[in-house]
């Protein structure tokens, strides 16, 4: 089931961990597909590294020090020896319609991107982790507790995460207005594996496998206000108009609604103590003490 890429690149083309002949351990493996995720990561990668068993982070062409910021993090954190990068080096090809127009075995494809990413893992448990979600302290907790449960199980895990949207290093805005639980979590076996949606890539999955939703408040998506945080997506317009991009609509009005200095029904503005960053207060404080349910009534919208 190895694949190989259209452009020749024998290099990066995709063994899998079960035809490599190495044999898979168990334990759980976060794998970070990043670009420019510099001002993130120090507050993603310390609690990750304590959940998993193993972090990769895959760097595709960032200039920003993403690299060396990830590496001087896990150093710091004091879990360095189950910390590993390797580096993509093609162009991926934007969600929505470039990569639609890309072919699904081409190095520029997204799924193509997923699937040589995952081809790293040796753990027989993966969790699809961005380079902007940071755990809270509960969420931290819940995530290691899961290491040993999923074991060989063939089950999904669905993780809620909240955005919030950063205006400074003192405040923050989260959106208690989203209902979004993706899937997150998958066993590494042949049945899952990443295939090409719409607008992007899908996990494939086989029917009748059993799907955990784990509970609000244990996942932020670090925006920032000053930032582009649609650069990965080919034409930000089509949010409007495609009921698969609900969430990423939402996104886009919330965003743009608080760089015009409205704050949106559903978000809440939240200030942190003098001396404490804005993102530790949420993850350590606010949100471990928020009442469950989080997601506010009328506010609330599912995700796409």
């Amino acid at each position: 089931m190895s694949i190989e890429n259209l452009e020749g690149h024998a290099d990066f083309d995709i063994v899998w961990p079960w035809e490599s002949g190495e044999p898979q351990r168990t334990g759980t493996t976060a794998v970070l597909r990043v670009k420019n995720e510099a001002p993130s990561l120090p507050f993603v990668l310390p609690p990750l590294l304590r959940a998993c068993d193993e972090v990769l982070l895959v760097d595709n062409g960032s200039t920003d020090g993403t690299l060396e910021v990830a590496r001087e993090t896990a150093e710091r954190s004091g879990h360095a020896a189950s910390f590993r990068t390797n580096v993509y080096p093609f162009d991926v090809a934007r969600a929505g319609a470039e990569h639609l127009g890309q072919h699904e075995r081409s190095v520029h494809s997204l799924a193509y991107f997923y699937n040589w990413c995952f081809a790293q893992v040796r753990t027989a448990y993966s969790w699809k982790w961005d380079g902007d979600m940071v755990l809270t302290t509960e969420g931290e907790v819940s995530l290691a507790a899961l290491g040993w449960q999923v074991g060989h199980q063939d089950v999904i895990v669905r993780v809620p995460r909240h955005g919030l949207y950063l205006e400074s290093d003192r405040r923050g805005y989260l959106d208690l207005g989203l209902r979004n639980a993706e899937e997150w979590g998958f066993p590494m076996t042949p049945d899952f594996v990443f295939t090409k949606a719409f607008e992007w890539e899908m996990r494939t999955t086989p029917e009748r496998v059993r799907s955990i939703g784990l509970p609000q408040g244990l996942v932020v998506e670090l925006k920032y206000l000053d930032g582009d945080e649609f650069a990965h997506w080919t034409d930000p317009a089509s949010f409007a108009t495609s009921q698969r991009n609900r969430r990423k609509r939402r996104e886009w009005e919330v965003f743009h609604a608080l760089r015009d200095g409205t704050v949106p029904p559903g978000v809440v503005a939240i200030d942190a103590p003098s001396g404490q960053h804005i993102v530790d207060h949420v993850t350590h404080e606010w949100l471990p003490r928020a009442p469950r349910p989080l997601v506010v009534g009328e506010a609330a919208i599912a995700a796409g």
